[in-house]
């Protein structure tokens, strides 16, 4: 464990706390909050997962807490730690509360029974060193209005609805869509929580950078079933060739084919605009196989959520693995020892939807593969290759021919990704 500066100790966090908490958030990641905001939106991490470093003299040095998740991953689901808030003042970096912090997230973490933690990060470069691995990307694209789609059966016998997002009528309609759509998604945890839900949909102008009021988007059969959603807001902008608008899409949710592509039809032929820009997207949904001209749209990739393994082998068994494998991993765990050594990982039985069950145990038998948990996470959701890993000098085959078959077991059909920063 991490030792802190004599006198600063790891404080839990009431309500009352919850001013200097937020300050130190404030003072960390730059920005003042609108008092008004901050008196209407919600405090979404649960007190009993909030922490801070207090100093000596009451005063709060850094903070951090974590959300309660059910993450799916490749075949199954895990429960996760979601770290969030983690923040340090600028007058205290460089004396090791950052590393304090992370120890006490993992023993909090495993003392609750979640194997897995998952973050986002706001500095990528720093979370590898604690054996966080980034385990999925997403895309942004920027694209003219009307950008032609390839027809989907289905669409056209769906109607859109246009509303202003209310909490109190929305609630259900967002969040139930956002659960199924992302139930067999690695990574794409929900928003579980009332907080979570209420501060998701929350809309203070403050917030708004100068466009309008979120709007909600929703496509329904003819029966009036929900199939999709799409929240957006358009910012006016009159150019000298007349009104060029930008639509910011928030988020996109659709529980088939056909509903992405009546939702994103009407997306893309709004009045009044120029360019429409998208949410953050799994690097396989369906709009970028649906685009005519797929130039025409400029994308931006970007890391989606990291990975950290704390139970190694309860998260190895937590997933379903797309081949069978038999494979001895020699792990290194700076900070975790209990992970660290050599586990047999071994597929047993298989199902035609969930793929192969594995189980994981210590052994004395000589490795196959070496590598660090940086990189076990980072594949964890199958979104990354080991062979890459491998090709990049990052991990050791001492087996020929295992860096292959792990790969293939350790890869998924569906690209991971969580559609909200957390």
């Amino acid at each position: 464990m991490s030792t802190l500066p004599e006198g600063y100790r790891i404080s839990p966090v009431t309500a009352d706390d919850l001013p200097r908490f937020r300050h130190v958030l404030e003072l960390g990641f730059g920005f003042t909050g609108d008092p008004d905001t901050v008196a209407t939106i919600p405090f979404s991490i649960a007190y009993d997962r909030a922490v801070a470093v207090e100093r000596p003299d009451g005063e709060y040095a850094a903070i951090h807490g974590s959300y309660e998740f059910t993450m799916p991953v490749p075949g199954g689901a895990v429960p996760c730690s979601g770290l969030t808030w983690v923040s340090t003042r600028p007058d205290e970096r460089r004396r090791g509360l950052l590393n304090a912090m992370i120890d006490a997230h993992f023993e909090r973490s495993l003392g609750r029974g979640e194997p897995v933690s998952a973050l986002y990060a706001a500095e990528p470069a720093i979370y590898g060193r604690f054996g966080y691995g980034s385990a999925a990307d997403d895309v942004r694209l920027t694209l003219p209005r009307r950008a032609a789609l390839r027809d989907v059966p289905g669409s056209a016998a769906l109607t859109v609805r246009l509303d202003t997002i209310d909490a109190a009528r929305h609630d259900d309609l967002v969040h139930s869509l956002h659960a199924a759509a992302s139930a067999h998604r690695p990574g794409a945890v929900t928003r579980s929580t009332p907080e979570l839900r209420a501060r998701f949909l929350a809309d203070p102008p403050a917030w708004r950078n100068g466009a309008e009021a979120q709007r909600l988007l929703s496509v329904h059969t003819a029966e009036g079933e929900p199939r999709g959603y799409a929240l957006f807001r358009r910012k006016e902008d009159w150019g000298p060739a007349g009104p060029q608008n930008k639509v910011t899409v928030e988020e996109v949710a659709a529980l088939d084919a056909a509903a992405a592509h009546r939702l994103w039809g009407a997306l893309l032929d709004l009045d009044l605009t120029g360019t429409v820009e998208s949410p953050m997207l799994p690097v396989d949904d369906p709009l970028l196989q649906l685009l005519v001209e797929p130039r025409r749209a400029t994308p931006r990739l970007t890391d989606n959520v990291w990975v950290r393994l704390l139970d190694l082998p309860a998260a190895l068994e937590a997933r379903r693995y797309s081949a069978p494998v038999d494979v001895v991993l020699d792990v290194t765990d700076a900070r975790l020892p209990s992970n660290a050594g050599r586990w047999r990982l071994t597929t047993r039985d298989h199902d035609a939807t969930t793929g192969w069950a594995a189980s994981v145990s210590r052994t004395d038998d000589d490795a196959d593969v070496a590598l660090d948990v940086r990189e076990l996470g980072a594949a964890y959701l199958g979104g990354r290759s080991l062979e890459a890993y491998a090709r990049a000098g990052l991990l050791e085959e001492r087996t020929p021919g295992a860096v292959a078959q792990t790969a293939a077991a350790f890869g998924w059909a569906v690209a991971p990704g969580c559609s909200w920063v957390f």
